[in-house]
């Protein structure tokens, strides 16, 4: 037979067959998807940095809300992946009205403003950006820290004011409260990224570092060379300075309110870089009205965006507290910073699209929510997937008993295989188009390459 006329040749075993190019891209965790799926950031208008990362394997959208009221009809209804900043919350009754969403990606570290629990059981997978602006918080940190103790910001009110400094004792009653830094205690609720980092900058600077972090295994205080205390009320009681580092979740929310308030040192200091719903500001408002807090520093506000001194009313609890330095939510930021946190949220993205929902992610928050990766019910929550395949691998060592005498153990049962959709479909293309090949060459179903 002529080989120019059959040109067919052996497929190769080592190798699963070629995917037909007309078959779509699955989305892992649900139903295949559309070669251009929609992903939307919700609570903004850029997608400058976001769109050169998605842009050749989904359309990206903006809706500009600031309420979910505001969500477009298209994204509810076609939008596969959300990114979205800490303008607005999705609770479980917003996740329902979304009819294919697969993930959402906070753009920033917390996820206190997304009901990760019902998104789970919705089958949609959240996730974070833990990894940014470490460095930019910490030195935001340390400079709240130094502005307490050095009192910069009201020294520099004065001389902006008109106030005159013309001897000794005009300068000793502007800057009275002025402290001393080495020596003193720095107390950390919290040593990750961020309060390590605080840690490092706090030594350099004379401080003596404790900190309490329960979910810390032992021995971490020796390699970081801290000190370490085993509950809340033992730090704030050694604490000169008290900063948080922690996220924000329904265990520890006014973790600093009246009661704790009242266990501090009388007259240290409170610096908050994390989350807003740490603290209790009518508790901290009146322990700076009494002096039991000398000064406080609040880059977090327990309701965002709002102006924290005034709130939505004249008579918002912050409003008339003195020593109170308050910034709006700017510890993490600087150019690099932020270019770096939307870079990552859209890098995750581009894994759930291109990849497998949990397992692509690099930090999926609710992870437990979702099945296995291969075997039946690959991506489908715990309660779709069925259970387990049941076996059990020999027991003893080598699968034999050690009273029995040395023996070839019996193989164990294998786990089902899981189907997988697109390598049937394209074996069942590629056998097809071996047998119409045959056919045409006299029904011989011989390779041309092996006569």
């Amino acid at each position: 037979m002529d080989k120019k006329k059959n040109p067919l040749k052996r497929p190769r075993v080592d190798q699963p067959p070629a995917l037909p190019t007309s078959v779509p891209r699955p989305l892992s965790n649900g139903p295949a998807m559309h070669a251009r799926p929609l992903v939307a950031l919700l609570d903004g208008r850029d997608c400058s940095v976001e769109m050169p990362i998605l842009k050749d394997v989904a359309t990206v959208a903006f809706c500009d809300a600031q309420s979910t009221q505001e969500i477009h009809e298209k994204v509810l209804n076609e939008a596969i992946g959300a990114l979205m900043w800490h303008t607005i919350t999705l609770t479980k009754e917003d996740l329902e009205k979304f009819k294919a969403l697969k993930i959402i990606v906070r753009i920033g570290s917390g996820i206190d403003n997304v009901d990760y629990k019902a998104a789970g059981e919705l089958g949609i997978a959240v996730c974070n950006v833990p990894g940014y602006g470490v460095e930019e918080v910490a030195d935001s940190t340390m400079c709240h820290i130094l502005n307490l103790y050095r009192r910069t910001y009201w020294l520099a009110n004065m001389v902006r004011d008109g106030k005159k400094f013309q001897g000794p004792e005009q300068v000793r009653e502007a800057a009275q409260g002025c402290a001393r830094i080495r020596g003193d205690t720095l107390g950390l609720v919290g040593i990750g990224r961020v309060g390590t980092a605080v840690a490092l900058r706090a030594k350099a600077f004379g401080f003596n570092v404790i900190f309490y972090d329960p979910y810390k295994p032992d021995g971490e205080e020796k390699s970081l060379g801290l000190a370490r205390v085993y509950t809340l009320q033992d730090l704030l009681f050694q604490s000169d300075c008290v900063s948080l580092h922690c996220t924000l979740n329904e265990h520890n929310h006014h973790l600093i309110n009246e009661y704790t308030i009242k266990q501090m040192r009388p007259g240290a200091f409170l610096v908050n870089t994390a989350r807003g719903g740490l603290v209790d500001e009518t508790a901290l408002a009146a322990a700076l009205k009494d002096g039991r807090i000398r000064a406080a520093a609040l880059d977090v506000h327990e309701n965002e965006p709002f102006n924290a001194i005034s709130g939505s009313s004249p008579t918002g609890p912050l409003k008339d507290a003195p020593n109170l330095v308050c910034t709006p939510h700017a510890a993490w930021y600087s150019d690099a910073s932020c270019t770096e946190l939307r870079e990552m949220a859209a890098s995750e993205i581009r894994r759930a699209i291109v990849g497998r929902i949990p397992d692509s992610l690099r930090n999926c928050v609710n992870k437990e929510y979702f099945g296995p990766s291969s075997g039946p019910g690959a991506g489908l929550p715990p309660a779709l997937a069925g259970p387990p395949p049941t076996f059990e691998p020999p027991t003893g060592l080598n699968g034999m008993s050690p009273a029995t005498p040395p023996s070839v153990p019996a193989a164990p049962v294998p786990p089902p295989v899981a189907p997988n959709l697109l390598l049937m479909q394209a074996a069942a293309a590629a056998a097809a188009a071996q047998a119409q090949a045959a056919a045409a060459g006299g029904g011989s179903t011989t390779p041309n390459n092996c006569m």
